[in-house]
């Protein structure tokens, strides 16, 4: 990744620990990468923070420079995936189209980030017991976008209401095992397929 396109800060870092220049940004950005690679394969308790930075190519005293502990990268790192999700889902989400049909493509959207990035299947679950608050933060959060897309959606009359706390949560539920079955089992069906096959079940049920 170019420096330019490095984020000035990660959510869930304390101010303490944010690097203050491109290079660091950089640094702690790779040590993510390098930690989700590892968590992925390994998980949270067969990984180490010496395979983590040999893995990322950083220098085993410049970790803590970035992170206080094992945990606290994992920490970070768990709050790091569920932001690039919803960095990834919004542009979907501001196209010129009903409340539905943006479900759909932020679904396609999902999709395409599990397919690539199949480690957070094994890091949210870890997330579970390891950092149990970021885990409920991670679903409530996402469950919470779903019904504020879907409230607006119904007071423009492009969804029927009354949308309930339920609705967002059966949504991501729907979401998160499509993703489970066609981002990380199945690398072959076309996901806009699949996003227009669970598309079609939302309007039937919601229109």
């Amino acid at each position: 990744m170019a420096e330019s396109a490095v984020p000035a800060t990660v959510a869930g870092i304390p101010a303490d620990k944010s690097p203050r220049t491109a290079r660091g940004r950089k640094t702690q950005r790779a040590l993510l990468d390098a930690a989700a690679a590892e968590f992925g394969e390994k998980g949270f308790h067969e990984s180490s923070v010496v395979s983590i930075t040999a893995r990322a190519g950083v220098a085993l005293g410049s970790f803590y420079t970035y992170f206080a502990s094992k945990d606290a990268l994992f920490r970070a790192l768990v709050r790091d995936m569920s932001d690039r999700v919803r960095d990834v889902v919004a542009p979907m989400l501001i196209q010129p189209a009903d409340a539905i049909t943006r479900e759909g493509a932020a679904l396609a959207a999902f999709l395409g980030f599990a397919r690539d990035h199949k480690e957070i299947y094994r890091i949210i679950d870890e997330a579970e017991f390891v950092v149990p608050d970021e885990w409920h933060r991670h679903y409530e959060r996402t469950a919470q976008r779903i019904v504020e897309r879907l409230r607006e959606g119904e007071m423009r009359g492009e969804v029927s209401g009354p949308i309930d706390e339920v609705h967002g949560w059966a949504l991501m539920g729907m979401n998160v095992f499509l993703g489970l079955r066609f981002g990380v089992q199945d690398g072959s069906r076309p996901l806009d397929e699949v996003a227009g096959i669970a598309n079609a079940l939302i309007r039937k049920g919601l229109s």
